[in-house]
This record gives C-alpha cells, structure tokens and sequence, in this order.
C-alpha cells in the first residue's frame, strides 16, 4: 500500500475575524474568512463551509459508488448538507453534519433500498468516517425520483 500525501497553499492577512484568506488547490482558489454569522467578513466561503463540503464531496462520490454495486437507478445525485455548531460563541463547536440526497433518475419503489444504501455509504465515506467520531454524522431524507 502506498501512503498519499496531498498540499494545500494558503495565505492569510488580517486578525482573527477580520481576517481573509485565499486557499490554492488543484489549480483552483477558494477565498474564505470568517462567517458573517460569526461576526466575520463573510466574504468568500468559510472553514465551515469547506468542512461540510469536504463531508459532501467524499458522501456523494462515495453514495454513487454503493448505488451502482446494488444495482440501483441513478443518473444524478443532488445533496442538500447542514451543519450545526453549537454553544457559539462561549463554546462554540460543530455538532451535527446532516446529508440529504435526492436520487435523480431513482426507483421510488425501492425507497426503503436507497435508505439503507445511503446509510452505507455514510459508513463508508472516507472523510465522514473522520469527522462521526466527534459529532453527530447523520443521513437526513433520502428523497428518490
């Protein structure tokens, strides 16, 4: 087996959330700062906003992979995730990340199928396999059609 290592570039000016920052991957920029939410800038994304998509990212790839082994329909996934910190700001800490597929091109007769599958693939994913040992790493609806 071999061991992967992957980089990230970032560049940070300013103080805690009047700061902003830019990070480079894959040829690609994010900017991010803090949320307005958290009495930041709100300009570009946010650390939140890239740990959920970190979670959804490795959870779509991941639930396509298990549909396809159980021979379930799909042509598209579409994914709704939120996450919720709590305790903010004395003591602020994420506690829920919740993934919400919709199965396009699905058999809503196998409903209860796509459930189980996409509880399988929480399990699975790589990234959420991480993150579920300190918070709550939920599938919410499964919707199919």
């Amino acid at each position: 087996m071999a061991d992967l290592i992957f980089n990230i570039e970032a560049r940070w000016t300013g103080t805690g959330k009047e700061g902003e920052g830019d990070i480079s991957t894959g040829g690609h920029v994010v900017h991010y700062s803090a949320p307005a939410a958290m009495g930041g800038r709100g300009v570009g994304t946010s650390p939140e906003e890239l740990l959920l998509s970190a979670v959804t990212a490795c959870y779509s790839g991941t639930l396509f992979r298990v549909l396809q082994k159980k021979k379930l329909p799909v042509r598209v996934l579409n994914l709704q995730t939120t996450g919720m910190v709590e305790q903010y700001p004395h003591a602020a800490k994420f506690s829920r990340i919740t993934v919400s597929p919709t199965i396009v091109g699905g058999d809503a007769a196998l409903k209860d199928e796509y459930r189980i599958a996409a509880g399988e693939a929480r399990d699975q994913c790589f990234i959420g396999r991480i993150v579920r040992d300190y918070l709550d790493y939920a599938v919410g609806t499964v919707t199919v059609h």
